[in-house]
Parts: C-alpha cells; structure tokens; sequence
C-alpha cells in the first residue's frame, strides 16, 4: 500500500482525501501540525508528501525548503493561495507539483500515481558492465564516459545484449525483443546494425572486447 504523509490543519478536506484516496490503495496520515509532520517524515517511511502552505506556526514554503534539505520524497502542494510568487518559491524550494485548491480528489490521485512512477524510475539502479553504462531511465548507454549516439535499433540491441550479458543471444531473439527492429527484420540486417554498434564502441569484428559472435546462433556480451 502507498504511503502518504499530509501536513494539512483543514481537518474536512484531510477527511475527505483520506476516504477517496483509500480506494486506490493509498493510505493517508495527517499531520495538522507542521512541526508534529516533519517530525512523523523523519521517523516513518512515506512515498509521497501532500503539503499545504497556510500553517499554524510555520509557513508551508518554509517546510518544504527545511523537508527538502533531508528527504527526496515527492511533495506536493496543496494551497488555496494562487500567487504565481508562491507557486514558484515553492517549486524553487523544491516541491515536485503545485494544485490550487479547490481541485477535484482525481486529479489530486492522477498526480500522486504520475510523481510516484517518475520518483520510481528516477531511483533505479544504473546497470553498469565494465566501461559501459546503461541507463534504462534515460534511454542512454555511455561508453568510457561518454555518451554514445545510438540510433533506436542499436540502442535496442545493445542494451538487450547487455542486459544478458555473458549468455549467448540469437538474431531471431534480438529481432522479436527490441521494440525498434521490424519483425520482418532479416538476419543479416542485425549483423549489420551490430557492425555499426562496434564501429561506435571502437572494436576491431577480428578481436571484439564486448561483442562476440557465436557462429551460427548470433551474439553473447562480454566484459
């Protein structure tokens, strides 16, 4: 179940949030107390943070930028004020979105579901075999530090090769895996594709460092 901390002394609207969100599997604590909520985001585990900026005591876009300094959670700010001045020290002070009350509970649910999925793939691992990095994220492979430019089939295989890396990968493989390649791809297209792969990379096809064929069956990624 998701979890999600909301710093909000408008006890009606925490209510009603709490019982929309509750169907999708989203479990709401609130906080009605600035103070009382940084201390709940420091001692509990919570995917995302709804912030509102009219607090008693403190003002919202001070505890934001304080939140800001120790956690990486996504914060999303729930205000009644429009000023385009708060809305932009806000996001300066590091909140991930801004909704103006009043908004309908879905859009509040769209946004919550949108930043946990962005929050997801921002934090997951590099994969990284030897000088080559691959980045699923950012579609990306960089080669001793450098970024390589890939066309959308070479990036498709290489990544696939790298992924299996070590173990022995056919064309016909390549050809049904990689979203970029046409079905009607043929054999021989790939061992083309993968001539252009190891011109980028700098191999020598005689004595390949990363890119090895296997004859008669395709091709296997070595460190």
């Amino acid at each position: 179940m998701t979890q999600i901390l909301m710093i909000e002394d408008d006890l009606e609207l925490a209510e009603i949030l709490t019982e929309y969100l509750e169907q999708f599997d989203i479990k709401i604590t609130t906080a009605h107390d600035p103070y009382i909520g940084i201390s709940t985001l420091d001692t509990g585990k919570f995917d995302l943070l709804i912030l509102d900026l009219t607090l008693p005591g403190i003002d919202g876009l001070d505890v934001c930028k304080e939140i800001r300094k120790k956690h990486t959670i996504p914060i999303i700010i729930s205000s009644a004020r429009h000023d385009i001045t708060d809305k932009v020290t806000a996001l300066e002070n590091g909140a991930d979105d801004y909704l103006p009350k009043p908004y309908n509970p879905r859009e509040l649910e769209a946004r919550i579901k949108s930043h946990l999925r962005r929050h997801t793939l921002s934090h997951t691992p590099q994969e990284s075999v030897c000088d080559l990095i691959l980045d699923e994220y950012q579609m990306s492979i960089t080669h001793k530090g450098v970024p390589l430019h890939l066309t959308a089939a070479e990036y498709g295989i290489l990544s696939y090769l790298m992924k299996k890396e070590g173990g022995v990968v056919s064309r016909e493989e390549l050809i049904y895996n990689c979203e970029a390649i046409n079905e009607e791809t043929t054999n021989k297209s790939i061992d083309v594709i993968i001539g252009r792969i190891r011109q980028k990379l700098g191999e020598n096809p005689k004595s390949p460092k990363h890119i090895h064929a296997v004859r008669g069956v395709g091709y296997k990624f070595l460190k």
